[in-house]
């Protein structure tokens, strides 16, 4: 029997040396514990956030030990021995709408110091944000933030609390951005009463005929906008013809084909349009312009957000001002506070009018 080629074995033992290379250089637990001098157990509780805590001056040597060797934690490891992953789960209706970018950006970047790992998704209702809760829970992650308005549907809302509970009972942390509904930490823009401050200010600029873009009927938020702004104009004794509120999609194109339906009045038209976000005030803004309609000469408009884009918007756009990215930045404080509440907190958020030249006084009117 011929022997072997022995060049035949060499890319094997090459494998095999690489293999035994990888091996020796792959910086375990262990080897941390050793360089801080302390138990592997201690060194786990440090390097993973167990439940029970090490003391800052050996938790500063394993920290130490952990730098110096180049060591990563054992994600799966830290999820067993905390209870949680550095997983975050944020919602949004809308991705592209800058009003949802805005408040995701501040949540971003105020757990980046925390080095947690962001997770969003963009989900439509109710349904898809109880799936999406759902998720988290199986992924064990640390806390989920919904952020949106609610819709008038009981049934999908009560799902959705109850997928919310699970998570909290699991250990999780939620809060909500939009109304008060789900029983969390809720940072509450004051919808209504940003509406009614708006309402107050375009009737002393001498606009007397609105219009209102009131976006999905089944939003809350929407409604919350259209109610508070007829009470504003209540206190002034206009009236609000139901025909001039027109429902839309809460998007760009919404308030272009809604702003049409205006248009088709003809000659009886109002003299001011307020729609309920900003992004439907520019899709508004463009269809007057393709019609060739003088704003604010002819229509004025005023939207409500003041989302970051409007500085590209002409004419300038008057709004409801609310601090979007601080809001995100809010949001990401509750849920990562180290005590957990006894009970939920609300943080009101109120807006700010910001009158711009897309509502220039009228023409002769008493201010």
């Amino acid at each position: 029997m011929a022997d072997p080629d022995p060049r035949a074995a060499r890319p094997r033992a090459r494998r095999r040396r690489a293999a035994d290379d990888d091996r020796g250089s792959r910086v375990t637990l262990q080897d941390v514990a050793d360089r801080a001098g302390v138990s592997l157990t201690t060194a786990s509780r440090v390097v993973n956030e167990g439940a029970r805590k090490v003391g800052p001056a050996m938790a500063a040597r394993v920290a130490r030990a952990a730098a110096e060797l180049g060591y990563q934690a054992n994600l799966p490891a830290r999820a067993v021995a905390s209870g949680y992953t550095s997983m975050i789960g944020i919602t949004v209706r809308d991705i592209d709408d800058p009003y949802f970018s805005s408040i995701a950006a501040g949540l971003i970047e105020a757990t980046d110091a925390h080095e947690f790992l962001v997770c969003m998704s963009r989900t439509s209702g109710e349904r898809e944000e109880r799936e999406y809760v759902a998720l988290m829970r199986a992924q064990r992650a640390r806390a989920v933030v919904l952020v949106g308005s609610r819709s008038e549907n009981a049934a999908a809302r009560e799902a959705l609390g109850a997928e919310v509970d699970a998570f909290v009972a699991a250990g999780g942390r939620v809060a909500c951005i939009g109304q008060d509904l789900l029983g969390v930490d809720t940072i509450m823009p004051e919808n209504a009463g940003g509406a009614t401050a708006l309402a107050h200010a375009l009737v002393a600029l001498g606009h007397r005929r609105f219009a209102v873009l009131a976006g999905p009927r089944d939003l809350l938020t929407a409604r919350d906008r259209v109610a508070g702004f007829r009470e504003g104009l209540r206190t002034w004794s206009v009236d609000l013809d139901p025909r001039w509120v027109i429902d839309g999609a809460f998007t760009r194109d919404g308030g272009y084909e809604a702003m049409s339906a205006v248009l088709a009045a003809g000659a009886d038209r109002p003299d001011c349009v307020f729609a309920v976000n900003d992004v439907m005030a520019v899709g508004a803004l463009a269809r007057l312009r393709a019609e060739g309609v003088a704003v604010p000469a002819d229509i004025a408009v005023a939207g409500f957000d003041d989302i970051p884009t409007l500085r590209d918007v002409y004419p300038p756009l008057t709004t409801v001002r609310l601090p979007l990215k601080r809001m995100g930045e809010m949001a990401a404080s509750l849920v990562l506070g180290e005590t957990r509440p006894a009970r939920a907190r609300i943080v009101p958020v109120a807006g700010e009018v910001i009158v711009r030249e897309s509502t220039r006084p009228r023409r002769g009117a008493n201010i």
